[in-house]
């Protein structure tokens, strides 16, 4: 995982808290969600990034 997309997903997660606790705080449930939401997609594309990297660690095994 390249530390650009490490970057960009942990910007999205914390943008996701920070819809989520605005949500908390004035009530708006469907900016709750939104931030919850942000959130779930920032760890799908951080676990995909991971699965990426291991199928390329294990293909570059296979080959040496």
């Amino acid at each position: 995982m390249s530390l650009g997309d490490k970057i960009s997903n942990k910007a999205d997660d914390l943008g996701g808290k920070a819809k989520e606790a605005a949500g908390n705080v004035t009530g708006d449930e469907q900016l709750q969600a939104e931030g919850k939401t942000d959130q779930a997609k920032a760890g799908l594309k951080d676990a995909a990034e991971k699965v990426k990297d291991a199928v390329g660690d294990a293909v570059n095994k296979i080959r040496k």
